[in-house]
């Protein structure tokens, strides 16, 4: 497979990573949707499951070129290097649009989680009492997980290696959302923006030639935690697809009629027409508590009134349906011409 790909679809993976990290950032998004939306969840799955105990022995060995080889690297690279470039670039402008833009963000994100459904619902016809059931726990959990109040934020380093283990969720299983499952445990705004602005500004620091951040306790702790908590993302990764390969490969349509189920609970979260306690971090990061420090979950739902707003509204639902409808009509030409 990695032989095969054109300049075209290595750039588009790397874009597909854009995408994925994107949606990882965005509490109620799944990363995992992306990937199985734009038709290479499957790869995505099985590829993280070559990182086995045969990929460490080639890498113990001095076998790079064999090591890349077998884990599909190439495949990988490009999408991490997407997803890597999201998180200092896509996501700050995706906060910039939540601050200014709320409702029509969630409006387009509402819609691809639709799409979404579609997508996976039209082709899957092995319904039982078996899927029915699965379909009916999948809606259960995912509506219930988007009702939780959030824990308060927990900087212990084995609770943070926990949580990188956890939110990885969102990227190897569709409908769960790894950042707002971060929002749960209390993490969010330690884990996704404080300790990513951490190594932002050290990096930043280095290339102009300070290094004064190494006498500063805190950002070397921030630092240490980002450590940690990348580390059991990665354990997580790893541990959930080969996990998941194994599941799909051994009752496929049941696997896939709970993520159906986990996407539609999924739903709940992103509802455009919510009132939020939203307040504005000291780093310009949104969904934190009156005192900056905690993600809050108090909002309700509500149905909206017909104006203007609401048409706007709804037009960027339809421009999230396109979007899956887009990313499914390219991922069917790609495996038409692989």
């Amino acid at each position: 497979m990695q032989n095969t790909r054109t300049f075209t679809d290595k750039l588009f993976l790397v874009l597909k990573g854009l995408g994925m990290g994107a949606a990882n950032k965005v509490p109620g998004v799944s990363g995992g949707v992306v990937a199985f939306v734009a038709g290479f969840y499957e790869e995505f799955i099985y590829s993280l499951k070559k990182v086995n105990k045969k990929a460490f022995g080639l890498l113990i060995n001095g076998r790079f070129k064999s090591f890349f080889y077998y884990i599909n690297g190439r495949f990988l690279s490009l999408l991490f290097l997407g997803m890597l470039i999201s998180y200092f670039s896509i996501s700050k402008i995706l906060d910039f649009l939540i601050k200014h833009y709320e409702l029509y963000v969630w409006s387009v994100f509402f819609g691809m989680i639709i799409g979404s459904i579609y997508y996976i619902y039209k082709d899957f016809n092995d319904w039982n009492s078996k899927t029915y059931l699965s379909l009916g726990i999948g809606i259960i959990v995912g509506l219930s997980i988007s009702f939780l109040n959030p824990a308060k934020e927990n900087d212990n380093l084995w609770f943070v290696l926990f949580c990188g283990i956890i939110s990885v969720s969102g990227m190897t299983l569709p409908g769960f959302s790894g950042s707002f499952i971060l929002i749960l445990l209390g993490n969010y705004v330690l884990l996704l923006v404080d300790s990513v602005n951490a190594l932002y500004d050290t990096f930043s620091e280095i290339i102009t030639g300070d290094f004064s951040f190494t006498n500063n306790p805190k950002r070397i702790r921030m630092l240490k935690i980002l450590v940690v908590f990348t580390a059991g993302s990665i354990t997580g990764l790893v541990s959930f697809s080969h996990l998941l390969s194994y599941i799909l490969k051994r009752y496929k349509s049941i696997t896939l009629s709970s993520i159906i189920g986990f996407i539609v609970g999924s739903l709940g979260v992103v509802w455009p027409w919510k009132e939020t306690s939203y307040k504005t971090h000291e780093s310009g990061h949104l969904l934190m508590d009156s005192k900056g420090q905690h993600i809050v979950h108090n909002y309700h739902r509500y149905i909206p009134e017909l104006q203007t707003e609401t048409y706007v509204a709804l037009a960027f639902i339809f421009l999230g349906i396109a979007i899956v409808l887009g990313l499914e009509w390219y991922g069917q030409k790609t495996r038409k011409t692989t």
